[in-house]
């Protein structure tokens, strides 16, 4: 068989792997988010241990910021987080009574006493500032936020992870890149914190193995989703309220690429982007089975970019949430 025979055979198989991957990505779409809370999730505990609805995102604003912390077997890690965050907040309230916030634990489905935990911090605080949302099943990171965020009160909401990895503080820095951008009349603007200047330290710490899946995931994001954001996967995150209603309204992945496909609908719809410097530690105790999940999220980032062009999904707004 000559080559430019052998190369027809080549580019045909490939060809047939294309559509085979184009048809199971649409049709095993689910067309509509998952934007619906169970019965027993809608409610928070009050002062008095009853149970009070949550708010929607579609409601006006009654507090300046809202903490979206997604937990899941957390009972560990979330104090510290806790700490900090709400020593943070509580200094920045006494240096400015008009500064409110609230701290919305979302427990997604955890076996352990992550809810416990999260609710004693609710009684000692009060509901008002801390309140626990627990989801029955287990969604994963995004759909655990989307939960929380579809529940909030904030003027700007923050996505920030149970293991405190990211400084605190540092929203500053994400509130600064949220204020150099040029909003339109939409008010609609994301600030992403960034690991990408500990790129190269990273690198030194990894195995081979790991950071060549690493660079694999980057080019991936970049050439099917996400283009001009270094560090997608960064946990923490500002979004303005109208920008966070838009964006999460339309999410459909619910696992660990759902960061890249809310980037993706933010670029999409024209949301300015700003990337900005956090500072970042790694702690013990991650989710992320690395091969396993990089592979995962490899296949939802073909799948996220396979099933908008076929139509499966799009991003018109649904007419109800929650």
């Amino acid at each position: 068989m000559e080559l430019e025979e052998l190369l027809q055979l080549a580019a045909a198989a490939a060809l047939s792997l294309l559509l085979l991957l184009v048809f199971i990505a649409h049709v095993t779409a689910i067309k509509m988010p998952n934007l619906t809370l169970g019965e027993n999730e809608k409610f928070f505990r009050s002062l008095h241990s009853e149970k009070e609805l949550f708010p929607s995102i579609h409601d006006r604003p009654t507090i300046e910021l809202s903490v979206i912390v997604p937990s899941y077997n957390e009972e560990e890690r979330l104090p510290l987080m806790m700490e900090e965050a709400l020593e943070y907040l509580e200094q920045r309230q006494s240096k400015n009574s008009s500064f409110t916030y609230e701290v919305i634990v979302v427990d997604d489905g955890s076996k352990d006493e992550t809810t416990k935990v999260a609710l004693n911090y609710s009684k000692t605080r009060g509901p008002d500032k801390v309140r626990v949302l627990t989801l029955v099943k287990n969604r994963g990171k995004g759909g655990a936020i989307k939960m929380g965020v579809l529940s909030c009160r904030g003027r700007y909401v923050l996505m920030a992870d149970a293991d405190g990895a990211t400084k605190f503080a540092d929203i500053e820095k994400v509130e600064a890149g949220l204020r150099s951008l040029q909003m339109g009349p939409d008010n609609m603007a994301i600030s992403c914190g960034s690991r990408a200047h500990l790129e190269k330290e990273t690198i030194a710490k990894r195995s081979y193995f790991r950071t060549l899946l690493m660079y694999g995931f980057h080019f991936l994001v970049w050439f099917l989703c996400v283009r001009g954001i270094k560090d997608t996967q960064c946990g923490f995150k500002l979004l303005t309220r109208e920008a966070a209603h838009r964006t999460f309204s339309t999410l459909h992945v619910d696992r660990w690429a759902f960061d890249v496909e809310l980037l993706y609908i933010a670029q999409c719809l024209k949301i300015p982007i700003a990337e900005v410097a956090v500072q970042w530690t790694e702690i013990e105790g991650s989710k992320l089975v690395p091969f396993w999940s990089w592979l995962q999220m490899g296949k939802d980032l073909l799948f996220i970019r396979l099933r908008y062009l076929t139509g499966a999904w799009n991003l018109e707004m649904p007419k109800k949430v929650n």
